[in-house]
Protein backbone atom coordinates (compact mmCIF):
# COMPACT_ATOMS: atom_id res chain seq x y z
CA UNK A 1 0.00 0.00 0.00
CA UNK A 2 1.21 3.52 -0.84
CA UNK A 3 2.29 4.96 2.52
CA UNK A 4 1.24 8.47 3.36
CA UNK A 5 2.60 10.68 6.10
CA UNK A 6 1.45 14.01 7.47
CA UNK A 7 3.65 15.77 4.92
CA UNK A 8 2.81 13.69 1.84
CA UNK A 9 2.21 16.21 -0.93
CA UNK A 10 0.59 15.54 -4.30
CA UNK A 11 0.11 17.67 -7.40
CA UNK A 12 -3.02 17.44 -9.54
CA UNK A 13 -2.65 19.05 -12.97
CA UNK A 14 -5.90 19.27 -14.92
CA UNK A 15 -7.21 22.04 -17.17
CA UNK A 16 -10.72 21.51 -15.74
CA UNK A 17 -11.10 23.29 -12.41
CA UNK A 18 -13.99 21.00 -11.47
CA UNK A 19 -12.14 17.77 -12.31
CA UNK A 20 -8.95 18.92 -10.56
CA UNK A 21 -10.87 19.62 -7.36
CA UNK A 22 -12.71 16.31 -7.63
CA UNK A 23 -9.40 14.41 -7.94
CA UNK A 24 -7.89 16.44 -5.08
CA UNK A 25 -10.88 15.46 -2.94
CA UNK A 26 -10.35 11.79 -3.80
CA UNK A 27 -6.71 12.06 -2.74
CA UNK A 28 -7.77 13.59 0.56
CA UNK A 29 -10.04 10.59 1.21
CA UNK A 30 -6.90 8.46 0.73
CA UNK A 31 -5.22 10.46 3.52
CA UNK A 32 -3.12 12.60 1.16
CA UNK A 33 -3.99 15.90 2.76
CA UNK A 34 -1.51 18.26 1.06
CA UNK A 35 -2.73 18.58 -2.51
CA UNK A 36 -1.73 21.37 -4.87
CA UNK A 37 -3.77 21.97 -8.03
CA UNK A 38 -2.70 23.54 -11.34
CA UNK A 39 -4.69 24.18 -14.50
CA UNK A 40 -2.09 24.96 -17.15
CA UNK A 41 1.40 23.77 -18.11
CA UNK A 42 3.15 26.98 -16.97
CA UNK A 43 1.72 26.77 -13.44
CA UNK A 44 2.50 23.05 -13.35
CA UNK A 45 6.13 23.70 -14.28
CA UNK A 46 6.39 26.39 -11.60
CA UNK A 47 4.92 24.07 -8.96
CA UNK A 48 7.32 21.25 -9.90
CA UNK A 49 10.27 23.63 -9.77
CA UNK A 50 9.38 25.11 -6.38
CA UNK A 51 8.24 22.18 -4.22
CA UNK A 52 8.87 18.45 -3.77
CA UNK A 53 5.98 16.08 -4.38
CA UNK A 54 5.46 12.36 -3.72
CA UNK A 55 2.84 11.94 -6.44
CA UNK A 56 1.50 13.70 -9.53
CA UNK A 57 -1.78 13.11 -11.34
CA UNK A 58 -1.87 14.84 -14.70
CA UNK A 59 -4.63 15.01 -17.28
CA UNK A 60 -3.57 14.17 -20.83
CA UNK A 61 -5.04 17.54 -21.87
CA UNK A 62 -2.19 19.27 -20.04
CA UNK A 63 0.13 17.70 -22.58
CA UNK A 64 -1.78 18.61 -25.73
CA UNK A 65 1.40 18.75 -27.79
CA UNK A 66 1.30 14.90 -28.00
CA UNK A 67 5.03 14.96 -27.36
CA UNK A 68 4.43 15.34 -23.64
CA UNK A 69 7.15 17.98 -23.46
CA UNK A 70 6.19 18.95 -19.88
CA UNK A 71 6.78 15.39 -18.66
CA UNK A 72 9.87 14.76 -20.79
CA UNK A 73 11.53 17.92 -19.47
CA UNK A 74 10.76 16.91 -15.87
CA UNK A 75 12.18 13.42 -16.36
CA UNK A 76 15.35 14.76 -18.04
CA UNK A 77 15.98 17.49 -15.41
CA UNK A 78 18.66 15.84 -13.28
CA UNK A 79 18.55 18.54 -10.59
CA UNK A 80 14.75 18.59 -10.21
CA UNK A 81 13.72 16.88 -6.93
CA UNK A 82 10.54 15.66 -8.67
CA UNK A 83 12.34 13.85 -11.47
CA UNK A 84 11.61 10.40 -10.01
CA UNK A 85 8.11 11.02 -8.64
CA UNK A 86 5.33 8.65 -9.73
CA UNK A 87 3.19 10.22 -12.44
CA UNK A 88 -0.33 8.95 -13.04
CA UNK A 89 -1.88 10.19 -16.28
CA UNK A 90 -5.65 10.59 -16.56
CA UNK A 91 -7.66 10.61 -19.79
CA UNK A 92 -11.32 10.16 -20.73
CA UNK A 93 -10.88 8.19 -23.93
CA UNK A 94 -7.23 7.22 -24.32
CA UNK A 95 -6.17 5.56 -27.52
CA UNK A 96 -3.44 2.94 -27.59
CA UNK A 97 -1.21 5.55 -29.26
CA UNK A 98 -1.82 8.04 -26.43
CA UNK A 99 -1.03 5.44 -23.77
CA UNK A 100 2.17 4.43 -25.60
CA UNK A 101 3.23 8.07 -26.01
CA UNK A 102 2.58 8.74 -22.31
CA UNK A 103 4.60 5.66 -21.34
CA UNK A 104 7.43 6.83 -23.61
CA UNK A 105 7.35 10.24 -21.92
CA UNK A 106 7.87 8.69 -18.47
CA UNK A 107 4.34 8.20 -17.11
CA UNK A 108 4.26 5.59 -14.35
CA UNK A 109 0.57 4.57 -14.43
CA UNK A 110 -2.59 5.42 -16.39
CA UNK A 111 -6.19 6.04 -15.27
CA UNK A 112 -9.20 6.12 -17.59
CA UNK A 113 -11.85 8.69 -16.63
CA UNK A 114 -14.23 8.38 -14.92
CA UNK A 115 -12.58 6.74 -11.93
CA UNK A 116 -12.96 6.58 -8.17
CA UNK A 117 -10.65 7.01 -5.20
CA UNK A 118 -10.39 3.20 -5.11
CA UNK A 119 -8.99 3.23 -8.66
CA UNK A 120 -6.34 5.74 -7.57
CA UNK A 121 -5.53 3.52 -4.58
CA UNK A 122 -5.08 0.54 -6.91
CA UNK A 123 -2.52 2.51 -8.95
CA UNK A 124 -0.74 3.61 -5.78
CA UNK A 125 -0.65 0.01 -4.58
CA UNK A 126 0.80 -1.08 -7.93
CA UNK A 127 3.50 1.60 -7.68
CA UNK A 128 4.38 0.43 -4.15
CA UNK A 129 4.22 -3.33 -4.74
CA UNK A 130 6.00 -3.40 -8.10
CA UNK A 131 8.48 -0.53 -8.16
CA UNK A 132 10.31 -0.15 -11.46
CA UNK A 133 13.83 1.22 -11.56
CA UNK A 134 14.37 4.69 -13.00
CA UNK A 135 16.06 4.55 -16.40
CA UNK A 136 18.07 7.50 -17.68
CA UNK A 137 19.20 7.22 -21.29
CA UNK A 138 19.83 9.64 -24.13
CA UNK A 139 16.30 9.43 -25.52
CA UNK A 140 14.30 8.35 -22.45
CA UNK A 141 14.14 9.05 -18.73
CA UNK A 142 11.53 7.55 -16.45
CA UNK A 143 10.41 4.30 -14.90
CA UNK A 144 11.52 1.17 -16.71
CA UNK A 145 8.85 0.64 -19.37
CA UNK A 146 9.07 -3.13 -18.99
CA UNK A 147 6.37 -4.33 -16.60
CA UNK A 148 7.36 -7.96 -16.50
CA UNK A 149 10.38 -10.18 -16.99
CA UNK A 150 10.08 -12.67 -19.81
CA UNK A 151 12.04 -15.87 -19.33
CA UNK A 152 14.63 -16.29 -22.05
CA UNK A 153 14.46 -12.67 -23.23
CA UNK A 154 17.86 -11.14 -24.04
CA UNK A 155 19.47 -8.91 -21.40
CA UNK A 156 20.21 -5.58 -23.02
CA UNK A 157 20.50 -3.08 -20.18
CA UNK A 158 23.11 -2.54 -17.51
CA UNK A 159 20.45 -3.15 -14.85
CA UNK A 160 19.83 -6.59 -16.31
CA UNK A 161 23.40 -7.44 -15.36
CA UNK A 162 23.34 -5.83 -11.91
CA UNK A 163 24.55 -2.39 -13.10
CA UNK A 164 22.99 1.02 -12.46
CA UNK A 165 20.64 2.81 -14.84
CA UNK A 166 19.93 6.04 -13.03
Amino acid sequence: MFKTTADTRALVADPSVHMAELVAGMLRTLKIRLVDVTHNPADTQRALASRSYRLMLVDAGMCSDQEFLLLRELRQAEQNPNRHLPIIMMAAAPSAALIAAARDAGVTEFLRKPFSAQHIQLRLDAIKSSPRPFVAAETYAGPDRRRRVIAGAPSRRAADHGGSTG
